[in-house]
């Protein structure tokens, strides 16, 4: 039996398979794509521009657009553009009431615990101080210890420094951490603690705090710290994508541009 069933082709469309690589449906994945075209502050889109957009055929977009206003997830105006419609609102509310940061916090920590082998926290600014509010020890049995909730200094160490930097702080050295991404620190805030940082953003991309690995500078040398800089981005990436939803021109740089 074939792995995939086939769809007669319709009028400007070619033929298109019931089911993605991964098992989904196709239908279903492209209704989303139309969905996800629109970008955060716009209220309308022609039937040009979200073919555009999602890269389908005029006529596709058109039937897909009609099926999801049946259930109310888009509504068509009177000059003909398209816009979400109330569906997609009482969705997002129901996801909001529902949501809880540390079902999405923890997993990536630990995650990211795994892969370095070393303690990962999240710190969020609470006035002119940071607050761990995640934590999971690594396996090491000489690590750092901080206590879930407790207040540290902005200004000293790599969660705090990266946390003012894309907070908009001036000068060359926070420049500099915006450009990179991240920020290594070495005894700053301890003489014997060493953290790489990188900043996690939220709903509509701002700013919500850092994540970082940190550990004894006897085992987090410079040159340690360097190699875990990828997978401290990397677990910052998915988090803000968690958060904040699917890519978009409001997606800060730092995202994406850094490369080892």
């Amino acid at each position: 039996m074939p792995r995939y069933l086939k769809l007669q082709a319709v009028s400007g469309d070619t033929p298109t398979q019931v089911q993605t690589p991964d098992g989904g449906v196709i239908a279903v994945s492209r209704a989303l794509q139309v969905m996800e075209a629109f970008r955060i502050g716009e209220r309308h889109l022609t039937l040009a521009e979200l073919s555009r957009r999602t890269g389908m055929h005029n006529s596709t977009v058109l039937r897909l657009a009609r099926t999801l206003a049946h259930s109310g997830y888009m509504v068509q105006r009177e000059e003909g553009e398209w816009r979400l419609g109330p569906a997609a609102g009482w969705l997002g509310a129901r996801y909001q009431a529902g949501f809880d940061i540390n079902n999405v916090v923890q997993p990536l920590l630990r995650s990211l615990s795994e892969q370095a082998q070393e303690t990962s926290s999240f710190y969020v600014r609470e006035g002119d101080e940071r607050a761990c509010i995640a934590r999971v020890e690594g396996p090491q049995s000489v690590r750092h210890h901080v206590r879930i909730g407790m207040r540290l200094p902005l200004h000293l160490g790599a969660p705090g420094r990266v946390i003012l930097a894309f907070s908009g702080e001036p000068g060359g050295a926070y420049e500099d951490i915006r450009r990179r991404g991240y920020h290594i620190s070495m005894g700053e805030r301890e003489p014997q603690v060493s953290s790489v940082a990188a900043p996690v953003f939220g709903l509509n991309w701002r700013l919500l705090g850092s994540m970082c690995i940190s550990g004894p500078t006897t085992r987090l040398t410079a040159k340690v710290l360097e190699n875990h800089v990828h997978t401290v981005m990397a677990a910052a990436n998915r988090l803000s994508y968690a958060l904040a939803g699917a890519s978009s021109d409001n997606t800060p740089n730092v995202i994406s541009t850094w490369h080892p």
